[in-house]
C-alpha cells in the first residue's frame, strides 16, 4: 500500500535545482528539497498571468554589469614567459632648426677698417723704401714735366766756368752754363725786380732752387711762391719779363714749368733739387763775394783784381 502525502495526489517532481549538489543523509533531505522545488514552480506559475510583475521581476532578476567584467580581459602570458615589449613606433628625428641671422656689420667694418689702416702702414712704408731707396736725380725725374737736362743737352750742364760780362744762354732762364764768379744771395731771398741770370746761375751751382715768375701773375699767387721761399737756405725768388709760363723753376740742369703757384709739382721739385742738385756742395749762400742788389746787368765785382785779371783766361 502506498504513502500519499496530504497536499494532494502530486508526483514527486524529478526537476533538479540548478547548481544543486546531491545531498547525503537519506530520505528527509531528498523530500525536503522536493517540496521547495514545487512550491517554486507554483510561484513562477502564478506570477507569469501578470505582465506588468513579469517586467519587474526580469529588471530585478536582470545581472548588473561588473565594471571590472566589462573591460575586455587581458591576455596574460604562459607562465615562465615574459611578455614581449610593445613596440613602439620610432620617433622621427626631427633636424634642429637653424635660424639666420643678420649680419653683424659692427665687427666687419672695424677688421675692415684695421684692414685698410694696415695696408696702408704697409704701403706708405714700402713706399718710403721705395723713395730711399731711389736717387735725388731719379725722384726728380718722376715729376711730372720736369726737364733734365743732364739727359737733354749733357754738353750745357757741363759748362760752368767763371767769366765776366754778361753771357748768352741756350734757355731763359737758364739752368747751367758759364756763370759770373759772384752768386746772388740765396738765403730764403724774395726779389722785388729781376736779377741777373749770371748771378743766379752761380747760386745754383752752390745747390739753389730758383723760382721766376712772369709779372702779370697776380699778387696772391706771387704770395704763395714767396711762402716757400723766406727763411729756407738755398732758395731765391724774382720776377722774370720775358718768362712764357706764369711760373718756372730752375735747378742747376732741371727746369719745371707750370701755371699755377698751388701745382703740388713745385713742393716736389724743391724737396727732390733744392742742395742735391749742387755742383759745389758745402758752399752756402751765405758768405763770399754774394750780390744782393737787382738789375739784369751781371756786377763784376772783383774783376780788376789780380786774381779777377786771370779768371776766364
Amino acid at each position: 500500500m502506498s504513502t500519499q502525502h496530504s497536499g494532494g495526489n502530486r508526483k514527486p517532481s524529478t526537476k533538479a535545482v540548478s547548481g544543486a549538489k546531491p545531498k547525503q543523509g537519506g530520505d528527509e533531505d531528498a523530500e525536503l528539497d522536493a517540496e521547495v522545488l514545487d512550491e517554486s514552480e507554483i510561484s513562477d506559475s502564478s506570477d507569469a498571468d501578470s505582465p506588468a510583475d513579469e517586467e519587474a521581476t526580469a529588471a530585478s532578476t536582470k545581472p548588473k554589469a561588473n565594471p571590472r567584467k566589462s573591460a575586455p580581459a587581458r591576455k596574460t602570458a604562459p607562465a615562465g614567459k615574459r611578455p614581449a615589449a610593445a613596440t613602439r613606433p620610432v620617433a622621427k628625428k626631427i633636424a634642429p632648426v637653424k635660424v639666420k641671422q643678420g649680419m653683424s656689420w659692427g665687427p666687419i667694418a672695424l677688421f675692415a677698417t684695421v684692414g685698410v689702416l694696415a695696408l696702408g702702414i704697409i704701403g706708405f712704408a714700402g713706399y718710403q723704401v721705395y723713395e730711399n731707396g731711389l736717387g735725388w736725380r731719379d725722384r726728380a725725374d718722376q715729376i711730372d714735366g720736369v726737364q733734365d737736362y743732364y739727359k737733354i743737352d749733357k754738353a750745357m750742364v757741363g759748362q760752368r766756368d767763371h767769366v765776366w760780362g754778361p753771357q748768352t744762354y741756350k734757355l731763359s732762364p737758364p739752368v747751367a752754363g758759364n756763370h759770373n764768379q759772384n752768386w746772388q744771395r740765396c738765403l730764403g731771398d724774395v726779389y722785388p725786380a729781376a736779377i741777373a741770370n749770371e748771378h743766379a746761375l752761380h747760386s745754383l751751382e752752390h745747390g739753389a732752387v730758383w723760382i721766376t715768375y712772369n709779372p702779370s701773375l697776380s699778387a696772391d699767387q706771387v704770395e704763395k711762391l714767396a711762402k716757400r721761399v723766406r727763411g729756407n737756405d738755398f732758395m731765391l725768388m724774382s720776377p722774370y719779363p720775358t718768362l712764357d709760363k706764369p711760373i718756372s723753376l730752375q735747378a742747376w740742369g732741371f727746369q719745371l714749368k707750370v701755371d699755377n703757384a698751388d701745382d703740388k709739382r713745385i713742393d716736389e721739385f724743391i724737396k727732390a733739387l733744392r742742395v742735391n742738385a749742387s755742383l759745389e756742395a758745402g758752399t752756402p749762400c751765405s758768405n763770399g763775394s754774394i750780390i744782393t742788389e737787382t738789375g739784369t746787368t751781371p756786377r763784376d765785382l772783383g774783376k780788376d783784381t789780380p786774381a779777377g785779371n786771370t779768371m776766364g783766361k
